[in-house]
């Protein structure tokens, strides 16, 4: 009896429903049934199933008691996605701006990227003397997505200067009786030359200060002075750099990589001269690493100034003649050119 009773009302209430709404209804258990019986326990619809309970939401608004398979909230969310797609497609066919060519849209990245204080009116105005019709919304629509800083960083720092930069740094050398030899290196940024070398066994911020004023005699004194925070670095040198008119740039506590150019100079000094001979004396460094820093800027070329040599090496063609090796620090390096026969 409990069963028959729920049956009647929905009998009765089918009797009174327009015959519409019962086809709607018939149509909604037909297609439910058709999917479960197809793909079993977990029926998935297909997008031709989802258009077909898109369009009896609209049609019909009983729609909700007539679902099973997946909930109202899913079939107005496929709705939504449907409106959406619908006007993307009517956008792309009503014509619109014309596209921007590939070089000109590159052309705006770079501007982003190589001008980290230019903004999207500047762009566009400089796109406008080049030619280029450009919106000041296509212009931010091109901007690089990065998270870096709109400021400077050391990397742009030292490229802006480096002609107005020099790079100072210790390192030590064992002698054969086991005494450390202090070795100063002064670099020029512009073209990675070592402008001073000297050795001394016991370095103090006096001494220091005087490698400077004899690495930059008269008016040759750069405008900036690359660092570390070593205790060298006293106030006798502090007054003596400062006297030269130079500004000190001291790097960040355990930062080698704010100082990289002489950190990789040293790092050469040591690969490829002083790890390979036995020091004898004071003076004995001195004479090899004066060769040494002869061939590093006459002979070997280096990729950072576009495999040349910090004094530019003339390109020597087959013409000149056979091609000779000359040996450098006994044989360690060589050095070579060609020379007519």
């Amino acid at each position: 009896m409990v069963d028959v009773l729920p049956a009647l009302v929905r009998s009765l209430v089918s009797a009174l429903r327009s015959r519409a709404n019962l086809t709607l209804e018939n149509v909604a258990l037909r297609h439910q049934l058709m999917v479960a019986h197809r793909q079993g326990r977990r029926p998935r619809l297909t997008g031709a199933g989802r258009a077909v309970w898109v369009a009896l939401r609209q049609l019909w608004s009983g729609w909700k008691g007539s679902l099973v398979i997946v909930k109202p909230a899913t079939v107005i969310a496929w709705h939504r996605a449907g409106f959406r797609g619908y006007w993307r497609w009517k956008s792309s066919n009503a014509g619109g701006r014309p596209r921007l060519d590939p070089e000109h849209r590159n052309m705006i990245r770079q501007m982003w990227r190589y001008n980290s204080t230019w903004g999207s009116p500047r762009i566009q105005a400089e796109l406008a003397k080049l030619g280029i019709d450009a919106s000041r919304s296509t212009v931010r629509k091109y901007r690089p997505r990065t998270r870096k800083p709109p400021s400077q960083n050391w990397r742009t720092f030292l490229k802006n200067h480096a002609s107005d930069i020099v790079a100072i740094d210790f390192f030590v050398v064992p002698t054969v009786t086991f005494q450390l030899l202090c070795v100063l290196v002064v670099l020029a940024h512009d073209r990675r030359r070592i402008v001073h070398i000297e050795v001394t066994m016991s370095p103090s911020a006096r001494w220091t200060g005087q490698q400077i004023v004899e690495a930059f005699p008269y008016d040759t004194a750069p405008r900036y002075l690359l660092r570390d925070r070593d205790s060298i670095y006293g106030a006798d040198f502090v007054r003596r750099v400062n006297s030269m008119g130079i500004e000190q740039v001291v790097t960040a506590v355990w930062s080698p990589w704010q100082n990289p150019y002489v950190e990789r100079v040293i790092e050469s000094l040591r690969r490829e001269c002083v790890d390979h001979v036995i020091v004898l004396g004071a003076q004995h460094l001195r004479r090899i690493l004066r060769e040494y820093v002869d061939y590093y800027h006459e002979a070997r070329t280096h990729q950072g100034l576009d495999d040349d040599c910090p004094e530019p090496r003339a390109v020597e063609p087959p013409e000149m003649g056979n091609v000779v090796a000359l040996p450098v620090l006994g044989g360690l390096h060589h050095r070579y050119s060609r020379l007519a026969a």
